[in-house]
């Protein structure tokens, strides 16, 4: 059997993947970033094409990585709106910026009605991605479904049930603690420098839903049951804010694929 092991490159190494799929060859698809530390490990100096390919070969060899698995229509669809959605966000956030900054430097109104249309126009189009989001999960019974017993968990709503669904329905995970590490919410222990002693989140996956992860886990706290108990006993024990909301994020990833894995509303383990 051919083996052959990439890179992942945003979204240019998915046609490969793909095509080398449908031919009958196992592909893995690794972490850049677990090849440059590789890389480091091996005191491997520069980057060429050819060094790129002699690191992968010896990282696919050693470590043996799992096999990628193309991911589900639906699933493709829906993480495509995702990413086009998130996008326009921050091109709408940037025209704010735009404006405040025209208000303040009083800038002609020519400038100021431009920026406006652009608002507007983003707004709706914001607006028009979010139905498109809405229907295609309406119409996917299953992920109808999941999506209804993920929104039963407090603090999971319209945002981050979209968002969970397209990281926990890409993999098969078989445990809560590889979806966690998929999104890059595991703790990270120093063990020298100046942050020796402390634990900091890995951030391996996609910062976008760290980033929601990291607003739901701060209503978490307050309206979610095991995870205000689980904050307020680390704060207890001396953990700082930002390390009892890291654990409060990925409590939050697991109870979601909790909730999944064995197809039932969330149910607090507190009471």
């Amino acid at each position: 059997h051919i083996y052959i092991c990439l890179e992942a490159t945003g979204v240019y190494h998915e046609a490969l993947a793909y095509a080398l799929f449908k031919m009958g060859v196992k592909v893995s698809v690794m972490n850049p970033a677990f090849i440059r530390n590789f890389a480091k490990g091996l005191g491997v100096r520069g980057k060429t094409d050819k060094k790129d390919s002699m690191v992968l070969a010896r990282y696919s060899a050693l470590i043996r990585p799992r096999l990628w698995q193309p991911e589900i229509e639906d699933i493709r669809i829906l993480k495509a709106l995702l990413s086009r959605l998130t996008g326009l966000e921050n091109d709408l956030q940037r025209e704010h910026n735009r404006l405040e900054k025209a208000d303040i430097s009083q800038a002609s109104k020519t400038v100021i009605d431009s920026i406006e249309l652009m608002i507007e126009q983003l707004s709706n189009e914001v607006n028009r991605i979010k139905k498109l989001i809405d229907n295609h999960i309406e119409q996917n019974p299953k992920l109808k479904k999941d999506r209804s017993i993920l929104k039963t968990i407090p603090a999971v709503g319209e945002v981050l049930s979209r968002e969970m669904l397209s990281v926990l329905h890409s993999r098969d995970f078989k445990k809560a603690s590889q979806a966690a590490a998929f999104v890059g919410v595991v703790p990270k222990l120093w063990d020298s420098g100046k942050l020796k002693g402390r634990t900091t989140l890995c951030k391996n996956g996609p910062g976008r839903i760290r980033a929601i992860l990291y607003m739901a886990a701060i209503v978490a706290t307050k309206y979610n049951p095991d995870i205000k108990i689980q904050y307020e006993r680390l704060l207890k024990a001396g953990k700082t804010k930002m390390q009892a909301l890291g654990a409060a994020m990925r409590k939050l990833v697991q109870i979601c694929f909790g909730v999944l894995k064995h197809q039932s509303e969330y149910r607090s383990q507190a009471i």
